[in-house]
């Protein structure tokens, strides 16, 4: 057995496709194939299904991934510590995947502004998801660290560093009769179309719940998985959407959208960085929760991000 076998399977559970993962590896279909042949023979069970195309592993295969997930996790951190001691001027350098839910790409954003500062020879891979998707990302080694929900529907196994509280405004066009208002209710914000994140979204799943604790049924008119398109909605259809209020400073004083506070009631919920708890912890995580403590100092006492 080979770190490369190892690669590949991580590869085909990936790609879900022979030569697909084959491509991902800069190696043959049949090179792919044969290795992972291989490793059954080596390890004396079936690992994939067989057939003419890929569809699945076997039982044992997906226990067989899971150490290999483990393992190359292992290895990839370890390569990265044993690399930092050798750095000299050109500073810790790596490749860090975050895995982030759509009302916190701003703050991701952030993140990588900070890391870029200080770290610049860190390479970052930011993808949107989820906090099931988050989760998952965790558990199968695909990213590093997440950004999602602390206290709502809580990730177990994690170390989580708290970032900002997200608090939600009903965000409407500078023209709206409704962008004069210094806060409005729940109930009175239902009464508005509205646009909204779907509803697979743990963002979508606390208004939800928020406007059935007040009785409210909202007219919802359009739902996105993107927060860009929320944005867009608001400006060019008239709708209003309910975002982070956070999502007003990322936006600057030039934008035509109108953030008006929430109250009645007043919901709040923990968002964070959270990392899969091990030890020794790779170096680049590390590293990645340092920043976010700065960020949150920086978002809770305004002082600079860098």
């Amino acid at each position: 057995m080979d770190i490369r076998q190892l690669q590949y399977l991580a590869a085909l559970a990936r790609e879900k496709h022979f030569t697909r993962a084959a491509q991902a590896c800069h190696v043959t279909q049949p090179t792919l194939s044969e290795r992972i042949r291989q490793l059954e023979e080596e390890l004396g069970v079936a690992i994939v299904e067989r057939g003419q195309r890929f569809h699945g592993f076997t039982e044992d295969g997906m226990r067989v991934l899971k150490w290999a997930q483990v393992i190359l996790d292992n290895w990839s951190a370890m390569r990265q510590d044993i690399g930092r001691l050798k750095e000299s001027e050109g500073g810790v350098s790596g490749r860090l995947t975050i895995s982030v839910i759509p009302s916190a790409l701003p703050i991701a954003g952030l993140l990588s502004k900070i890391m870029r500062a200080t770290h610049p020879n860190v390479d970052l891979v930011v993808l949107s998801g989820t906090s099931d998707e988050v989760q998952k990302a965790l558990e199968d080694y695909s990213s590093d660290v997440g950004i999602t929900y602390l206290d709502n529907e809580p990730i177990h196994g994690v170390i989580a560093r708290p970032v900002y509280r997200e608090r939600y405004c009903l965000f409407v066009a500078a023209d709206d009769p409704l962008a004069a208002l210094k806060s409005i209710s729940w109930s009175d914000a239902a009464n508005h179309p509205l646009a909204l994140l779907t509803q697979n979204m743990q963002n979508r799943r606390i208004i939800d719940r928020t406007f059935h604790s007040v009785n409210a049924i909202p007219a919802i008119k359009v739902e996105t998985n993107s927060i860009m398109n929320l944005c867009a909605s608001v400006r060019d259809t008239g709708l209003a959407a309910v975002m982070p209020e956070y999502i007003q400073s990322i936006l600057g004083p030039g934008s035509d959208l109108v953030a008006i506070p929430m109250r009645e009631p007043l919901i709040e919920h923990s968002v964070g960085l959270v990392a899969l708890d091990r030890s020794p912890m790779p170096t680049l995580i590390t590293l990645v929760i340092e920043m976010a403590a700065k960020l949150e100092q920086h978002l809770r006492t305004g002082q600079p991000l860098v």
